[in-house]
């Protein structure tokens, strides 16, 4: 684990303080950072996955309704 300092405004860090109860600053942070970094990271993948369904919409409708009309229903 490596040790870093970071900048943090008196505001933002008083809420740390206050929420984070009886655990240590550095691992509310880290906690945090963490939660963020997967929030992106999911966020970006869902974005990958829908331009994959944009690009390929039509196809995908086709081969919906020929599934369908496979199934018997109109």
């Amino acid at each position: 684990m490596k040790t870093i300092a970071i900048s943090i405004d008196d505001d933002t860090l008083a809420r740390v303080d206050r929420i984070g109860g009886s655990r240590k600053r550095s691992r509310l942070i880290r906690d945090a950072v963490r939660q963020y970094l997967a929030h992106v990271e999911r966020l970006a993948e869902e974005e990958r996955e829908a331009s994959v369904l944009r690009r390929h919409r039509a196809r995908l409708a086709r081969q919906a309704r020929a599934l369908v009309r496979a199934q018997g229903r109109p």
